[in-house]
């Protein structure tokens, strides 16, 4: 593993062979990687510290190769530091704006609830699902909701909200988990597969700045944190990155100041053949598509993946879900926090710390991570892409990256809680105010991080890529 720090050269060895990876061939360079800082940042039952520094790790390294096979050079020197790795896990909760008011991450019924025989957690933040959870329960506030859930079973009122179009996750240790159907199911997902198909011979545009992804066009169809982190990464190391909604979406607002950052924003319907016309065009034009949606959601829009590689041969398609892509939940709604209730995460946190309520992980660790895991299996297939044409069919999911973390050993210490002032923030401007964020972590030598797009709301952008000559004058204006 060359100079990697020997404190995480295991678990950065596992989280390479996750992507698909293999440190004992040309794909590793001997000694492009350095690793700094503490080896446990978070305290947690699980090695969330590890996870996330080997989760930038390979991101970073993978960007740095692409930018190497671009330049027909040896790669760039790469180092990444791990209390950074976990400022960025917790991005969304350190940004802090300056003269202006952020709206709050959670809303105020989303929780851990006591049921009549187990926990359960409700996931409120969009207001359909919030609407779905009130309907079942004949309740609008924290008080009455925890009135109503304590005399159901947990499991009933899970399907019943589930079945209304809400979110919500009963806390099952490992055990149960695994017993399950969509436990059993999953059992063995890895956090990513990588399908490569023969490309028409399209290759990569010709770098016309200093950054990896210069000239790539990135169509985000991502939400809330995992999708946005990965299409946030490639913005920062230059990609032109169009994230489309439909018209009216209504996002988590609080954390748009930091999923927008580097990106342009459109509306399209593509229930309207006008915007389905505008889509297949960005789609014939685009080098990768990334896809938060849920399993079935782009087939049931007439685009699976032989509609999207019908409009453009070459296209990198990514995409993720909670649940993973096999067994009866691959098309339910989930999120981070869910995932972990259902898993066994919460359980087993509850008993390391010995505490009787759902203990979850410090962070949202299944979202960052495979939003970072996720980013590095688009690096590598734009590489191969130009030099080995083919392209790739990339999957991931937040139930796969669970797995990864079962997989590491445990942190054998268990530092105090960090706090805020404990990490670096930076200067940024929004478009709602100024405000300090944490910056990129990882380093690629000669090719620093930039996004050229401030943070803002959706749809406020045409629906088009970025010209030539845009991206020309962008560049002087950016490293003159």
């Amino acid at each position: 593993m060359g100079s990697v720090n020997d404190s995480f050269a295991d678990v950065i060895s596992r989280v390479w062979h996750a992507i698909g990876a293999d440190d004992d061939n040309e794909d590793w360079p001997a000694t492009q990687l350095t690793t700094t800082g503490p080896r446990a940042v978070l305290p947690a039952a699980f090695d969330v510290t590890g996870l996330a520094t080997g989760a930038v790790a390979v991101a970073t390294v993978a960007a740095a190769q692409f930018l190497a096979a671009r330049r027909d050079s040896r790669p760039q020197a790469v180092t990444v530091n791990s209390r950074e790795a976990c400022a960025a896990f917790t991005s969304e909760r350190l940004f802090t704006p300056i003269g202006w008011t952020q709206p709050p991450l959670w809303d105020p019924i989303a929780g851990n609830y006591r049921a009549a025989d187990a926990w359960i957690r409700l996931h409120t933040n969009y207001a359909n699902h919030r609407a779905a959870v009130e309907q079942v329960l004949g309740a609008h506030d924290r008080e009455t909701v925890e009135a109503a859930v304590a005399g159901l079973r947990a499991e009933e009122l899970e399907t019943a909200i589930v079945e209304a179009g809400g979110c919500a996750a009963v806390m099952h240790n490992r055990r149960q988990w695994l017993a399950s159907a969509p436990g059993a199911a999953t059992a063995d997902a890895p956090p990513l597969t990588v399908v490569e198909r023969q490309s028409p011979g399209i290759r990569t545009p010709n770098a016309v700045g200093q950054l990896p992804f210069d000239g790539v066009r990135v169509l985000d169809l991502t939400r809330v944190i995992a999708g946005p982190v990965c299409t946030k990464f490639l913005a920062g190391y230059g990609a032109d990155v169009l994230r489309i909604d439909p018209p009216g979406f209504d996002e988590v607002p609080s954390l748009l100041p930091e999923t927008t950052l580097g990106k342009r924003t459109a509306a399209l319907d593509l229930t309207a053949s006008s915007d389905r016309a505008t889509f297949e065009e960005l789609l014939a034009g685009a080098d990768v598509l990334v896809s938060g949606l849920r399993g079935d959601a782009l087939k049931g829009l007439g685009y699976d993946d032989e509609a999207l590689t019908a409009v453009n041969p070459g296209l990198i398609i990514a995409s993720l879900d909670a649940y993973g892509w096999d067994g009866p939940w691959r098309n339910r709604r989930g999120f981070d926090s869910l995932v972990q209730m259902s898993c066994g995460i919460a359980d087993d946190g509850a008993n390391a710390m010995g505490r009787a309520e759902p203990t979850p992980l410090p962070v949202q660790a299944l979202d960052h991570a495979t939003g970072w895991l996720l980013a590095a299996a688009v690096a590598r297939a734009l590489t191969r892409r130009l030099t080995h044409s083919v392209t790739a069919r990339i999957q991931s999911s937040l139930i796969g990256t669970a797995n990864l973390l079962y997989s590491l050993t445990p942190p054998s210490e268990h530092p105090p809680t960090p706090a805020p002032e404990d990490f670096t923030l930076v200067a940024t401007n929004t478009a709602w105010g100024p405000a300090r964020r944490v910056p990129l972590p990882g380093r690629i030598g000669g090719a620093p991080a930039h996004w050229s797009e401030h943070a803002g709301p959706l749809g406020r952008h045409p629906a088009r890529w970025v010209t030539h000559t845009d991206w020309a004058a962008f560049n002087f204006a950016r490293f003159r």
